[in-house]
């Protein structure tokens, strides 16, 4: 959710602070804005509702300086709106601030301090910049107002100000939300994400909770709570740029989707020695052996990878899974085990729900594991142990091939702790498993013109669908209806096959689409009876089966695999599914309405 962009040093300012937000773009946005100043003290400030084409459209040959800040608004209080997109500006016009995060206590700070302020937007972020004007009107330095700002203000932030009065500082301050400086020669950036300055360097410095920074072209300082210096050695980001860039694919979707097999095999090399060795800290692997329940704490695609990697390692390690929502968990606790192992699934590592539980099991002296795709992200430096997807950059905001590394890294892990506490299903080849898997998705990825006739066949004009399993194919089926929903807003869902007839199938009509994933001999058969009932009440069947349980009528056939690993394989049609329904509708893959990629706000 949400960008930030800031450069002090440079004389293309403008055009950094506008790749750099384009970069940005795959986070979700509705709004995006700059403000460029030089030595001068001659402001630009633009801002526009819309796409970041329109805000550089806006931008005209005069937008010129040495320094300047920029973000990318998804909205949270006030409408997307020209006045509403950040930067947003003091009274006076001296201060320009840019805001990632949510205040909570906004509303108390207007009234106690800012009762005479005329505000120009609806958003908590103004009340921010109004305050360090305040202070600084009451006799402050600005350093002091800035930090009397943060000191007040309770929620979630990522704040970025420039001073019209004097453009040779950048003010930085993070709690909870993501903030990075980045260190180039004879200048300086800050931003959200690494991947908006990879261009200009891939040295940085990261920034804590409750940690504020003066930022000049040749110097950074950095500040602990009690604002005492602090000493922090920048971190290399090995990302290649290029890596960031959609190549010859209309979309990242498609681009990350036929990616997949590439990142099943890194992640076998990545983690599976010969001969069954494992390279995983020992400890990690120890301290998972001793756990009596593991919980899987998570949220939307990551949530469902979750319930997949329940299964797998029940079945191959023994150990009882607990799946949890981050967003209920944290202010809903259950009765916990006595010796829990908790791991956090997050793609970005940023995830704002699961942060909130990570902070509370940490404080309980839970042992914690991230697996995320975001190497010195907040939930793996706040974790005990981190294992990485090793996905590469993932851009479009629906997860396709985050979903598939962090079921296999999963499979990966419930192998060697069941080899560690030796389960007899800790035998399974898994590394011959994974090479079948991984060719499979191929042969699917290289023939989806076929995929690309079923779309139109069956969802192009439709307004709901339903997909249906049981098991596995039922924790498969719940990812593949978000996928179909969020990009190309058919009202999709998912179902266990055998509960339609306690309530749901009241919805099928003459024309509903409903696809049914069928990869378990145990109940195929039963799956098989589900799919005649919702077809004798006028359903459009669409059926994905492996092969070794397919009949003659069904349409999307895969090589038979071990099916407790048997989502990884069938959510890919299914994301394919949902890429073409999207194009065919006319929608934007990449971006779909109202989402954000990064969600850094509960």
């Amino acid at each position: 959710m949400c960008g930030i962009v800031g450069v002090i040093g440079r004389d293309d300012t403008t055009e950094v602070l506008l790749n750099g937000l384009e970069k940005l773009e795959y986070r979700g946005y509705d709004s995006a804005g700059i403000y460029v100043d030089s030595k001068s003290g001659d402001g630009h400030l633009v801002k526009e509702k819309g796409k970041i084409a329109e805000l550089r459209a806006a931008v005209g040959p005069d937008v010129k300086g040495t320094v300047g800040i920029g973000h990318t608004r998804w909205a949270t209080h006030g409408i997307p709106s020209n006045n509403n997109a950040h930067p947003q500006v003091s009274a006076n016009g001296r201060f320009y601030l840019v805001h990632n995060g949510v205040l909570e206590n906004y509303e108390e700070l207007n009234s106690k301090y800012l009762s005479d302020v005329t505000f120009k937007s609806e958003t908590d972020t103004e009340v921010a910049v109004q305050l360090i004007e305040y202070f600084v009107n009451s006799g402050k330095s600005v350093l002091d107002a800035f930090r009397q700002m943060v000191d007040l203000v309770v929620g979630s932030f990522a704040f970025l100000m420039v001073d019209r009065n004097d453009p040779e500082r950048l003010y930085v301050a993070k709690n909870k939300s993501p903030l990075l400086i980045g260190l180039g020669q004879g200048f300086n950036v800050v931003c959200s994400d690494s991947l908006a300055m990879l261009s200009l360097t891939h040295e940085f410095d990261e920034l804590h909770d409750g940690e504020t920074a003066i930022v000049t072209k040749d110097q950074v300082e950095i500040f602990n709570r009690e604002y005492q210096a602090v000493e922090r050695n920048p971190y290399h980001v090995e990302l290649d740029e290029n890596e960031t860039g959609k190549g010859t694919y209309p979309f990242f979707m498609l681009k990350e989707i036929d990616e997949q097999p590439a990142v099943l095999r890194r992640l076998v090399d990545q983690y599976m020695g010969e001969r069954d060795q494992f390279k995983f800290d020992p400890r990690l692997i120890e301290q998972m052996a001793q756990a009596d329940q593991i919980y899987i704490v998570a949220a939307g695609t990551s949530y469902h990878a979750g319930l997949a990697a329940k299964t797998i390692v029940e079945k191959i390690a023994k150990v009882p899974v607990a799946v949890e929502l981050a967003s209920e968990f944290g202010y809903h606790l259950p009765i916990l085990t006595k010796h829990p192992f908790f791991v956090f699934l997050s793609q970005s590592g940023e995830t704002a729900d699961s942060r909130q539980v990570l902070v509370k099991m940490k404080k309980m002296g839970y042992p914690i594991l991230t697996i995320t795709n975001v190497d010195r992200s907040t939930l793996s430096r706040e974790a005990d142990f981190t294992v990485l997807l090793h996905a590469g950059p993932e851009i479009a905001v629906a997860s396709t091939k985050a979903y598939t590394a962090q079921v296999t890294v999963m499979s990966i892990l419930a192998k060697a702790l069941g080899q560690k506490l030796k389960t007899d299903d800790s035998k399974i080849d898994l590394r011959h498993q994974l090479g079948i898997i991984a060719n499979a998705i191929q042969t699917i990825v290289d023939n989806k013109e076929e995929i690309e006739k079923y779309a139109s066949d069956f969802l192009e004009k439709t307004t709901n669908a339903f997909y249906i399993g049981r098991g596995q194919d039922y924790n498969a089926s719940l990812e593949a209806a978000l996928k179909l929903k969020e990009i190309s807003y058919i009202q999709a869902e998912g179902f266990a096959a055998g509960e339609l007839k306690h309530g749901t199938i009241s919805l099928i009509i003459e024309g509903t689409p409903v696809i049914a994933i069928i990869t378990d001999e145990v109940t195929a058969g039963l799956t098989r009876g589900n799919i005649k009932e919702v077809e004798a009440r006028g359903a459009n069947t669409l059926r994905i089966v492996s092969e070794d349980l397919a009949e003659s009528k069904d349409q999307i056939i895969m090589p038979k695999i071990d099916q407790v690993l048997a989502p990884i394989l069938t959510v890919v049609p299914a994301q394919l599914l949902a890429y073409y329904a999207t194009i065919q509708r006319g929608y934007n893959v990449d971006q779909p309405r109202n989402l954000a990629k990064s969600v850094t706000v509960e």
